[in-house]
């Protein structure tokens, strides 16, 4: 049987997918080879390549003046991608730090550019981590663009709202993209690693307005130029190709679940089910305030933390993995992508109560 996989990323993928990419393996269509034995170029690549950006198009509503890149080196290359692409023309930028992956992101973009230092990660009276209302943010009057992060997936604290700006909105979508509708029009560029809601690892999704493509620095190297790789097809050099398939099949499922809007019904029950229970329960507590939990990164803690072990070996026995908080922070964190299951936390909150019951 197939467990319920809990992990941040690489991430659970849909069972359909994998079936479908199982059958697939030795021979794709009657070719006679696997995919990732195909040429990028070949018109059966290519073909490909292009239905998984249509169907990628219509889930998201991309408008056409839009470019789509399907890229390499996780965003965290984009960390480093992005100054050098929209910091040509104007050398300053502003980021909003919430947690730790866009702190990881402005520590890359001080190496290209000026850039002010959004402070909007606060605690309130009880507690509980939050983001500071835009009111209190000094946003710069000259930025080339705003940067942040819209779900931390290490601290579990999500924008409740998408921050207003008359500047380039640049966010990273990686933990939740796909998992509700967003209006792409509001942004200039939106980037995404796919190990978590798109696909396998390897694969890095660009979104980007077409105006903001000749902004980059000159020495930018063209591997990272956004403008070299949307003229090419995203194919300046070999992309991942098997990625890029596996994603476009991840693509047709969403399609066939019934789109963006459709999962994400399903994802907020699911994240309804696991804080309702972890609210109503004195042995787990969640450390962010109601209006910026994150529906796809649940962390929580337990109220004896020496159970802590002892809780993943009973849950992995239980066929649920992948249960145990960042290196960085700790506790415990369960990822509820999409194609985890709304019986999966179901399975996961049945275990909860048991082991609470327990070891009370």
């Amino acid at each position: 049987m197939r467990a319920y996989n809990f992990c941040a990323g690489p991430a659970a993928l849909p069972t359909a997918v994998l079936e479908k990419a199982q059958a697939e393996m030795l021979d794709w269509q009657g070719k006679g080879l696997s995919i990732m034995e195909m040429s990028h170029r070949s018109a059966d690549y290519v073909a490909v390549a292009e239905k998984a950006e249509a169907d990628l198009r219509k889930l998201m509503n991309i408008p056409e003046n839009y470019k789509v890149l399907f890229l390499q080196g996780g965003a965290s290359l984009q960390f480093s991608a992005i100054p050098l692409n929209l910091l040509g023309k104007n050398n300053k930028a502003d980021y909003i730090r919430t947690g730790i992956w866009s702190e990881k992101a402005l520590k890359e973009a001080k190496r290209y550019g000026d850039i002010n230092v959004v402070e909007a990660g606060i605690k309130t009276e009880d507690g509980k981590l939050a983001i500071a209302d835009q009111s209190t943010w000094n946003l710069s009057d000259d930025a080339a663009y705003v940067h942040y992060a819209d779900n931390e997936t290490i601290g579990g604290l999500q924008f409740a709202h998408v921050p207003e700006t008359d500047k380039p909105l640049v966010c990273d979508f990686s933990s939740s993209i796909l998992s509700a509708p967003i209006d792409v029009s509001k942004f200039g560029l939106i980037y995404a690693g796919a190990q978590k809601n798109i696909g396998p690892a390897g694969l890095t999704l660009v979104i980007i307005r077409e105006d903001l493509l000749d902004q980059s620095k000159p020495e930018i190297p063209s591997i990272l130029k956004y403008a070299d790789q949307a003229k090419n097809g995203s194919m300046v050099n070999t992309p991942s190709t098997y990625a890029w398939y596996l994603s476009g099949l991840v693509f047709e499922w969403l399609l066939e679940q019934g789109g963006v809007e459709a999962i994400h019904k399903v994802n907020l029950q699911k994240a309804e089910l696991l804080y309702g229970y972890i609210d109503s329960s004195d042995f787990y507590a969640n450390p962010i305030a109601k209006e910026n939990r994150s529906i796809m990164n649940v962390p929580f803690t337990l109220a004896n933390p020496e159970l802590e072990k002892q809780f993943l070996q009973d849950a992995k026995e239980n066929h649920l993995l992948n249960l145990a908080g960042h290196r960085s922070v700790g506790g415990m964190r369960a990822s509820i992508y999409n194609a985890v299951p709304l019986e999966g936390v179901q399975a996961l909150v049945n275990f909860m109560d048991d082991f609470a019951k327990r070891n009370a």
